[in-house]
C-alpha cells in the first residue's frame, strides 16, 4: 500500500485535532484532581471562641459584624455573640 500524502489543511485539522485531545485529557485530570482535593478536606471549621453544646456537629457556619450563626445536625440554629456566647436557640423545621 502506498503512503499518500496529505493535504496541507488536512495535516494542520490533524494536528488540531491531536492537541484538543491531549488538552481535554489534561483538563479531565486536573478537574478530578480538584474535586479529589476539595471532597477530602476537613468538615467545616468554626472560630474556637464558639463551644458548641455537647453532642451537636455544626453543618453550616455564618458571621456577620455582630454574631455567628451555626446550624447543627439536629437542625437547629446557634446564634452567637461576637465574644462567643450563645444568644439565641432558633428550631428549623424541615417539611
Amino acid at each position: 500500500m502506498e503512503d499518500i500524502e496529505l493535504p496541507s489543511g488536512l495535516r494542520f485539522l490533524r494536528q488540531l485535532v491531536t492537541v484538543l485531545t491531549m488538552v481535554m485529557i489534561v483538563g479531565v485530570v486536573l478537574i478530578s484532581a480538584l474535586l479529589v482535593i476539595r471532597l477530602n478536606q476537613p468538615a467545616l471549621a468554626i472560630p474556637d471562641r464558639i463551644t458548641l453544646p455537647s453532642g451537636t456537629v455544626a453543618v453550616s457556619y455564618t458571621q456577620t459584624k455582630d454574631w455567628y450563626a451555626v446550624v447543627t445536625d439536629q437542625n437547629k440554629m446557634l446564634i452567637f455573640d461576637l465574644d462567643g456566647q450563645l444568644t439565641q436557640e432558633v428550631d428549623l423545621k424541615s417539611d
